[in-house]
């Protein structure tokens, strides 16, 4: 049975470059789960010392959940569509009925941009930050975990 939720938002996606087609592959699919787990362990382990560092893996982490579904269907973020293609991507098959779940991950890209590229008088970063984000990237590893059964190849 195919997946239909999204599929036109991917078909667009697909013909806007933001996402390419590559072989479906589950094991790729979960290297990139177990990547995400020892992100969020070296995360929790670094957010007292270096709190930037951590949640650049925090949010890598969740990325990397997000990216595990779609290789698991065939689909990649093109250079084109980058990281919000992933959410978007994933998103429009999800939401709903788990779009509460995913959402945090636009927000910690915006976050986690203000680390890579700050500005003078942008916000620092604490491991509270880290803190506050750690329970939603578990949830986005979860559910990346769960869907990947129920959805096939595009």
């Amino acid at each position: 049975m195919r997946w239909e939720q999204g599929r036109a938002t991917l078909e667009g996606m697909l013909g806007r470059g933001e996402i390419e087609k590559v072989m479906a592959s589950r094991p790729q699919a979960e290297e990139l789960l177990a990547q995400a787990g020892k992100h969020l362990a070296t995360a929790r382990l670094a957010m007292e010392s270096d709190p930037i560092g951590a949640y650049q893996l925090l949010y890598d982490a969740a990325r990397k959940a997000l990216c595990a579904v779609l290789e698991n269907q065939g689909l990649r973020a093109s250079s084109r569509g980058g990281h919000i293609a992933v959410y978007e991507a994933v998103s429009a098959q999800l939401d709903p009925p788990l779009g509460r779940s995913l959402r945090p991950f636009d927000r910690m890209r915006r976050r986690r941009n203000e680390a890579e590229y700050p500005r003078l008088g942008s916000p620092q970063f604490d491991a509270d930050d880290v803190r506050a984000d750690m329970a939603k990237v578990e949830a986005i590893m979860e559910i990346s975990a769960k869907v990947i059964d129920q959805m096939q190849p595009f």
